[in-house]
C-alpha cells in the first residue's frame, strides 16, 4: 500500500473503537447505525481527528529541526487543542492564534473548554478578534513571523491541519482502519458520514477510500456534512485537498464527482452556532447512547445523519458508519445552553 511510504510517528492508542448504536438506530427505524470513535482514540488532551492527521504531520515536523508549532483556530478550536497537545508530547514551545470564530456570548467562552486545555498544556494561547474564515489568514503569518523575530523556528499547522500539504493522509489510512474493522466485525459499511469544515478529514476519507475502490471494487458512500455555514468554499476546499491527497498516495486516476459529496442544511446561517436540529440531535444522541456530541462540529453531523436515514435517503437496509470526530471539550463553553 502506497501509505506505508509516508512516514508516520504513533499518537493515537490504535485503531479507533467502532460499535453498534443499537438503541439509535431502533429509535430511526431505518439503517443500521455504528460509530467509530476518534474522540477516544488517544491519550493526548482527550483525542481527536486532528491527532490522526498530526501523525504524518510530526515527521515532517521533527525533520524540519522546529522548536515551536505555530497554528490558529478559534476560541474553542479542537485542533489547536490538539496541536498544543502533540507540542507537549514532543517538548516543544506552541504559539496559538484563537480568532473570535463564533459570535457567541457566553462570558466564559474565551476561557475553558479548549482554550484553557491548551493553556494548561503551556501553549501561548492569544486572542484574536478576527471573524471566521477557511482561508489562510493573516494572524497566522504575523505570529509565523513573531516567533522568527523571537529567535525561534516556527512550523506551520494551517487551520484544521487541512491546507498542510500531508493533511489528509491520516484519513487516508483511516479508510484502510475502516476496511480492516469490517472483516473483523462481519460488516459492510456502505455510508460513511462525516462533518466537514476545513475539509481534510472528510478529503482524506474519499481517497482513502477510492484507492479501496481501485483494489477490491468495492463501493461506499463519503457523505460530507456541512457545519462552515461558507458551503462553497468548503466544497471547493474538500475537492481540492482530496484530488492532491490521492495524487499523493498514488490513485492513478481522477475522482469522479460524485466521491465529493458535502452535503448542506444542517449547518445554520452561522458557524459554530447551534441551530434547532443541532440541539435536538445533541440530545438524541446522548439520551439514547451517552454519545456526547458537541453544538459545533458533531451536532450538526449528527443531525445531518439523522434526517438522511429517516427521510430515506441513506436506505433501510444500509449499514452507516458515522464518523465521532470529537469536540466535547468545548461544552462548557457553550454551558448556558443547558441551563
Amino acid at each position: 500500500m502506497i501509505l506505508e511510504q509516508f512516514e508516520r510517528y504513533p499518537l493515537t492508542f490504535g485503531p479507533s473503537p467502532v460499535h453498534r448504536l443499537k438503541r439509535l438506530s431502533t429509535h430511526l427505524g431505518g439503517a443500521q447505525v455504528w460509530a467509530k470513535r476518534e474522540d477516544v482514540s488517544s491519550g493526548l488532551a482527550y483525542g481527536g481527528n486532528k491527532v490522526r492527521k498530526m501523525e504524518y504531520i510530526v515527521p515532517d515536523i521533527l525533520a524540519s529541526g522546529a522548536d515551536t508549532l505555530v497554528s490558529i483556530g478559534g476560541y474553542q478550536s479542537n485542533h489547536t487543542r490538539q496541536v498544543a497537545a502533540v507540542a507537549a508530547h514532543l517538548g516543544l514551545k506552541c504559539r496559538l492564534v484563537q480568532e473570535k470564530w463564533v459570535p457567541w456570548d457566553d462570558p466564559v467562552n474565551d476561557r475553558v473548554g479548549n482554550i484553557l486545555l491548551s493553556r494548561m498544556m503551556g501553549a501561548d494561547s492569544r486572542l484574536d478578534d478576527a471573524g471566521f474564515d477557511i482561508g489562510i489568514r493573516d494572524s497566522w503569518k504575523e505570529a509565523l513571523r513573531e516567533v522568527e523575530e523571537g529567535g525561534g523556528k516556527p512550523y506551520p499547522i494551517p487551520a484544521g491541519a487541512s491546507e498542510h500539504h500531508l493533511g489528509g493522509l491520516g484519513f487516508a489510512n483511516w479508510a484502510f482502519e475502516v476496511a480492516e474493522q469490517e472483516q473483523a466485525l462481519g460488516v459492510h459499511f456502505d455510508t460513511i458520514v462525516v462533518c466537514t469544515v476545513t475539509g481534510s478529514t472528510h478529503a482524506g476519507m474519499i481517497a482513502g477510500f477510492a484507492a479501496l475502490e481501485d483494489l477490491t471494487g468495492v463501493r461506499r458512500r463519503v457523505i460530507g456534512i456541512d457545519a462552515s455555514a461558507t458551503i462553497d468554499k468548503t466544497r471547493d476546499q474538500v475537492g481540492r485537498i482530496a484530488r492532491h491527497t490521492a495524487d499523493l498516495i498514488e490513485l492513478g486516476r481522477e475522482l469522479r464527482e460524485d466521491e465529493i459529496v458535502v452535503l448542506e442544511g444542517w449547518a445554520g446561517d452561522l458557524y459554530g452556532i447551534p441551530v434547532e436540529s443541532t440541539m435536538e440531535a445533541m440530545a438524541l444522541g446522548a439520551r439514547l447512547e451517552a454519545m456526547i456530541t458537541d453544538p459545533v462540529y458533531e451536532g450538526k453531523s449528527l443531525a445531518g445523519l439523522i434526517d438522511l436515514v429517516t427521510q430515506g435517503e441513506i436506505a433501510a437496509g444500509s449499514h452507516v458508519l458515522y464518523a465521532h470526530l470529537g469536540g466535547q471539550q468545548a461544552i462548557n463553553a457553550y454551558h448556558r445552553l443547558w441551563s
